[in-house]
């Protein structure tokens, strides 16, 4: 028994018989006869009850008849779904620390206002384990630092991130890795793009931190920072509203290793509605960031 079985054995029941059914159909009579002889072979019951050329339908059609309204209506419900370009239902978004803090609330709240019909859910992580997430089905796209792998995914760059030494409000300038306060750095976990920049930043001077001190969050790592606990590597903007900003102190990294490329990237083959959608309000919210002066 498939669809095509069903719509044949309804188009019979409402156009009350085989000839005009034949007609509605675009088929010849003998075809639908015999489709409906397979379908009631198929069930092993009898669809209809045949008085010479008049056909009623049985009561085992009957039943049959309401079982195939709602799987052919739930039929031509998924196929205009999937032919839907109208964003709907829930898109599960990954994105990095820094970029749901301060990039993410005001074009989640565009995106909310332009498709309601949208739910997003929202998770955070590095770039490794966000990708890990896609990979797995947990999540639709991401957003996240490069270097995103070409093979499984596409992607489009979303942000330039401006990145900054942070340090307690009275440190002198930051030059090299041995005029780190301390000689500790905070940081987030293994894989986040950060804190490989800043080991790399020792690292190339031919120097490591002392000490690594892991925190789950920006205003934890901000606070650490003012008391003089180390050095923090973070989006300039993340600075943006943090209560305490005039006990810090803001250090620039030599120019070919202050900025970050921050790309959208979901599985390959698997754009959606909503994804586009979200590319439409990421790139206006970029261009509306370039155009501030």
């Amino acid at each position: 028994m498939d669809l095509s079985d069903l719509h044949i054995f309804r188009t019979v029941v409402s156009a009350g018989g085989v000839t005009r059914a034949a007609e509605k159909l675009y088929r010849v009579q003998s075809n639908v006869t015999t489709r409906v002889r397979q379908l009631e072979d198929d069930l092993g019951v009898e669809l209809f009850i045949r008085e010479g050329k008049r056909m009623h339908i049985s009561p085992a059609g009957q039943i049959l008849l309401g079982y195939a309204n709602q799987l052919l209506d739930l039929a031509a419900e998924a196929r205009d779904a999937v032919q839907d370009a109208t964003p709907r239902g829930l898109l599960r978004l990954g994105a990095m620390e820094s970029t749901a803090a301060v990039r993410l609330p005001a074009s989640l709240n565009l995106y909310h206002e332009r498709y309601p019909e949208v739910t997003i859910e929202l998770k955070t992580g590095n770039p490794q384990s966000l990708a890990s997430a896609i990979l797995d089905d947990e999540i639709d796209a991401a957003i996240a630092a490069e270097p995103v792998a070409d093979a499984p995914f596409e992607k489009i760059p979303i942000y330039e991130e401006e990145l900054v030494l942070i340090a307690r409000a009275d440190q002198p300038p930051i030059r090299s890795p041995r005029d780190a306060p301390g000689g500790s750095i905070l940081a987030f976990e293994h894989g986040c793009p950060w804190r490989k920049r800043l080991e790399d930043w020792f690292a190339h001077e031919d120097e490591m931190p002392e000490r690594i001190i892991e925190l789950g969050s920006y205003h934890a790592m901000l606070g650490c920072a003012v008391a003089g606990m180390g050095l923090a590597l973070m989006p300039e903007r993340v600075l943006d509203g943090f209560p305490s900003r005039d006990q810090l102190s803001v250090h620039k990294l030599p120019p070919e290793q202050d900025r970050a490329q921050v790309s959208l990237f979901w599985r390959k083959g698997a754009r959606s509605p909503k994804i586009d959608a979200l590319i439409e309000v990421l790139s206006g919210q970029k261009r509306a960031d370039a155009a501030a002066p």
